[in-house]
């Protein structure tokens, strides 16, 4: 269940990231996503507090990702990782760099 639920989130081209609602990380890596004109449809925020499988999600992100704490970012099929390494990208522009890569950009 959660290896699909993950699965079928992330794509290429698309913005993807796994969130909690309470969590100040993942509200602060919501602020600078959707402060950048990325394209309707291509920024996604997803709850996995929302599921009844919010270990077993969290799990499977360690398995992928090589952590279960969230944020966890994805700019198409890479994990970028989390708020810091979100916040170090936009500092240095890499970030607006690989948005535009997956043409995820307006």
């Amino acid at each position: 269940m959660a290896q699909e639920f993950v699965n079928c989130k992330i794509q290429p081209g698309k913005v993807v990231v796994f969130i909690k609602p309470t969590c100040p990380y993942c509200r602060t890596a919501q602020e600078i996503l959707s402060q950048l004109p990325i394209k309707q449809g291509l920024l996604e925020f997803v709850d996995i507090t929302a599921t009844n499988h919010t270990n077993e999600i969290q799990d499977y992100l360690l398995q992928l990702t090589g952590a279960r704490t969230v944020p966890r970012v994805f700019i198409g099929k890479d994990c970028i990782g989390g708020c810091s390494d979100l916040v170090s990208m936009q500092q240095s522009g890499e970030l607006q760099t690989r948005l535009k890569q997956i043409g995820a950009l307006q």
